[in-house]
């Protein structure tokens, strides 16, 4: 199993440490992300969070999948391998057709 966990449909207000103190309930947390909009900063409602052991994430996904936190059930999951962007850039568009 991956020790890194995807955790969806996060209240926008929650904070790191407060997913942080959440996961500590099921096993030592290595590290916890939560992914934000680049031009506004506000969080996108989904993170990572990073389990020491893969007894700990397993232990994590079946306490609190589903659970309500801060008035909204969590998913919680194996994250996947993040898939590489598409695309090579080619250079200026040629304007002059």
């Amino acid at each position: 199993m991956n020790l890194k966990l995807y955790v969806g449909n996060l209240p926008f207000g929650a904070s790191e440490e407060d997913l942080k103190n959440l996961f500590s309930e099921a096993g030592t947390v290595q590290s916890v992300k939560i992914v934000t909009d680049p031009y506004s900063g506000r969080s996108r409602g989904f993170g990572f969070v990073e389990m020491t052991s893969n007894a700990d994430a397993e232990k994590a996904i079946s306490l609190i999948n589903g659970k309500t936190f801060m008035e909204r059930p969590l998913i919680v999951s194996e994250a996947r391998p993040q898939k590489k962007r598409g695309g090579e850039f080619k250079g200026k568009r040629n304007r002059n057709r």
